[in-house]
């Protein structure tokens, strides 16, 4: 047990360091928007292109693992929006619970906590998360939340062009372009780029972990509490659980799965808390008491459930 709780204690030490930090009135809740600004727009962009731009394309587009990892999210979305759905409740916070299920911090916690367990792997698996998390199961959530309300006249296709374009602009997405245009090419980095890279890549880490406690600080609470435990219990049980079984699933029938490290990785990506924009997304219809109650519960709660699954698994 003391050699888990070296992996995971470090990881929400960090994060409590930050809400205490915001709590105790040394930084204001703007500060840790400011901070997350710099480490989603700088640090991570730079994290995830030399992650990508160090190994060859075939390592980074690892088919078994972006399959599993797919379909265990997309498992999620449809088994959180069935069974909310069975229980009476309204569109739009089905598409809310869902997103809160399947959709996992990969950047600020999962990165910081794959690096601990496995630093050869963590860059590489982060930068393929990013592309099914921001390209598939992010927007397939967004669209289910449009769809709740009048789309004043937008077709399904210009809805989806929408969601696209504002994918492709975000400085993570840019970043991993980048990382694999030269990985392709092959291209050698001035020893100096590399330098700067390495240097803003390594701020990541402790920064997310502070900027995510600090976030949680007066969060709106008020929300539907039956309903937030339901998503915590998807977002750390139920998403890890199903991509198991997707794996397991794919296994069985013969095709190519993750194995070793690899697979542990996979696990325990799905098993992270949600991301940290969940509430704002929820707050444009007025479900952020919701969000935040699921958010906090989530990443409290993810201190029990990663430490049982790192000693389970690794």
């Amino acid at each position: 047990m003391g050699g888990i709780l070296t992996i995971t204690l470090p990881i929400f030490a960090l994060i409590g360091l930050g809400y205490g930090s915001v709590r105790l009135g040394m930084f204001k809740v703007q500060d840790m928007r400011v901070l997350g600004t710099y480490v989603l727009n700088i640090a991570l962009p730079a994290l995830l292109f030399n992650a990508v731009a160090k190994r060859s394309f075939s390592e980074v587009l690892n088919v078994e693992y972006l399959s599993v990892f797919l379909l265990g999210g997309m498992a999620t979305i449809f088994v959180v929006y069935a069974l909310t759905g069975v229980q009476g409740v309204g569109p739009a916070r089905r598409a809310i619970a869902a997103m809160g299920s399947a959709c996992p911090n990969s950047g600020y916690v999962g990165f910081p906590m794959i690096l601990l367990i496995f630093p050869d792997l963590a860059g590489v698996v982060l930068a393929m998360n990013m592309l099914v998390e921001n390209f598939i199961l992010i927007p397939t959530c967004l669209i289910l939340l449009e769809f709740s309300r009048p789309r004043a006249g937008r077709s399904i296709l210009r809805l989806l062009g929408e969601i696209l374009f504002s994918v492709v602009r975000r400085p993570l997405v840019i970043g991993l372009f980048l990382g694999l245009a030269v990985s392709i090419t092959g291209l050698a980095l001035p020893a100096a780029a590399v330098r700067l890279l390495d240097v803003l890549a390594a701020s990541a880490s402790a920064l997310a972990l502070f900027v995510i406690g600090g976030s949680l600080v007066g969060l709106p609470t008020k929300g539907n509490r039956a309903l937030a435990a339901e998503i915590v219990v998807g977002k750390l049980l139920l998403h890890p659980a199903l991509t198991f079984g997707a794996m397991a699933l794919l296994a069985a029938i013969g095709v190519g799965v993750p194995m070793g490290d690899l697979a542990v990785a996979l696990i325990l990506s799905t098993a992270m808390p949600m991301f940290g924009i969940y509430t704002l997304l929820a707050q444009e219809y007025g479900y952020e008491g919701l969000a935040s109650l699921a958010l906090l519960g989530a990443t409290t709660g993810a201190f029990v459930t990663l430490t049982i699954m790192i000693g389970w698994l690794v």
